[in-house]
């Protein structure tokens, strides 16, 4: 799958493809043919960097409600030829999501397009799932013909039927068909079964019973040298395995190991003894983190961030100081992370300061970005406000800018009058519940409209409804 083409941060597309408030407000207040083409866009073509992070279709679904919007433009993305070339998720989870919302505010022909795409679709088991939370049992029942036409009635259909039924998300449809097809009926029998002979009949060899074993065990088989993830996986397996076996007289080796040794019985060492908080292991960290093996160094930066302790903030302040380290290398943006989520105020600069190189250096995206935001955040870092409000205008992620908002809920001062009113309108749930339980409910009319429009939807989040109504409670007491 490739990245996301998202647009600027000023557009109508760009606005809604990041799921910010605005991008609502923006849709509404624009040409409605043009606000439903930038809809239609991104409900087509998913604009989420991550899917299992970030929300988009409730959002998506209230703006299709707002506009009135028709649906042929949904319904040509699923019924393509596409659908056919490309059987991925990702290419239609969002559209039938939303037309789930949509089935769920009222609208039929958002029904009756999920049920046209059970009997048809590639991704027909999603778009199961939504219809089995919206539909009515009658309806469900008459596609089960449709269903079982999927799976050919052979040995590998058979399988495959079971293998549908476990891996549903919503075993209601399942339940009913089970009642009047003895196929079905045979399949969700048999389907448990399937699970528990698989995990009967695993394969693997385990480690002997000593030290030395388990450190063997841990670089064997050969690894393939650029498969940094396989080489980790069975470190951190050997790494458990020692804390079972490893006697006070293996120190020595496990420090001679941590040091030197060969890359899978290495990183095990290190992980053991850092689960250990051995005093020995922030020097060796720092060792492993400037190897020339880039397997060793992507899970020492890593185990810095465990690194837990007075001693390890001392280490972190050293590695992240440019006085004293390297603040722009690896391990100084390692050591900052660490600070960033358990150091004290007094480090508030540090990550302050590594919050601006990143941005400059990287952009608002990476991986470690996340640990900063929330980090200024934690220390109560003021400085930080500007680079903050930069992150949640830009950011492609909506699950980064929520962390963004929670960061200026707790230095920005004027965070409660300016974005979390937009905030009311974004993508995520805890993102409006932040502004809901923050926002000033006076000096904009928009704000309280919109609290009260939260609290009567039936399909908002139950922590976001408990916010609204108390902070609509707590205004009618004052009143």
């Amino acid at each position: 799958m490739f990245e996301p083409v998202i647009a600027p941060s000023a557009s109508l597309l760009g606005l809604l493809q990041r799921g910010r408030g605005d991008g609502q407000l923006h849709a509404l207040a624009a040409d409605r043919t043009e606000a439903i083409a930038a809809l239609e866009q991104c409900v087509t073509s998913d604009p989420r960097v991550d899917w299992q992070l970030e929300n988009r279709s409730l959002y998506y679904a209230r703006l299709y409600m707002e506009l009135e919007a028709p649906l042929s433009g949904l319904e040509q993305h699923l019924h393509g030829v596409d659908d056919v070339l490309d059987t991925d998720d990702s290419r239609t989870g969002l559209t039938l999501s939303v037309l789930g919302h949509l089935a769920a505010y009222g609208r039929r022909d958002a029904l009756d397009l999920l049920r046209g795409y059970v009997a048809t679709g590639s991704n027909w088991a999603w778009a199961l799932d939504e219809l089995a939370l919206r539909d009515d049992d009658k309806s469900l029942l008459a596609l089960a013909p449709a269903v079982l036409a999927h799976f050919p009635a052979d040995e590998a259909g058979e399988a495959e039927l079971r293998a549908a039924i476990r891996s549903a998300y919503e075993p209601r449809p399942w339940r009913l068909w089970a009642a009047e097809h003895p196929r079905i009926a045979a399949a969700s029998e048999q389907s448990p079964f399937d699970l528990w002979q698989r995990q009967l009949n695993r394969q693997g060899v385990t480690p002997g019973w000593s030290t030395a074993d388990v450190l063997a065990w841990a670089d064997t088989p050969a690894h393939n040298p650029f498969d940094t993830e396989g080489v980790a996986r069975r470190a951190a397996a050997a790494a458990r395995c020692l804390a079972a076996v490893v006697r006070p007289e293996d120190r020595p080796a496990l420090l001679d190991t941590a040091r030197a040794g060969v890359p899978g019985a290495r990183l095990a060492a290190l992980r053991h003894l850092l689960d250990q908080q051995d005093e020995a292991v922030a020097c060796l960290l720092e060792a492993a983190a400037a190897d020339v093996d880039h397997r060793i160094v992507t899970v020492a930066l890593e185990l810095v961030g465990r690194m837990r302790g007075p001693e390890a903030l001392a280490h972190a302040r050293r590695w992240a100081d440019p006085a004293t380290g390297g603040a722009d290398s690896a391990l100084g943006e390692a050591a900052v992370r660490l600070l960033a989520d358990t150091g004290e105020p007094a480090d508030g600069p540090l990550v302050v300061a590594a919050l601006r190189r990143w941005i400059s250096v990287h952009g608002v995206t990476g991986a470690g970005l996340g640990s900063l935001v929330d980090g200024v955040g934690r220390l109560a870092a003021a400085g930080a406000v500007p680079a903050l409000r930069h992150i949640y205008g830009e950011a492609a992620s909506s699950e980064l800018r929520g962390r963004a908002a929670q960061a200026l809920a707790a230095v920005d001062s004027y965070f409660a009058r300016g974005i979390a009113v937009e905030c009311l309108w974004d993508c995520e749930e805890t993102t409006r519940e932040l502004a809901a339980r923050h926002v000033t409910t006076t000096g904009d009319v928009r704000v309280l409209e919109r609290l009260r429009r939260l609290a009567a939807d039936p399909a908002e989040e139950a922590e976001v409804h408990a916010a609204v109504r108390g902070r609509l409670t707590a205004r009618d007491r004052s009143a």
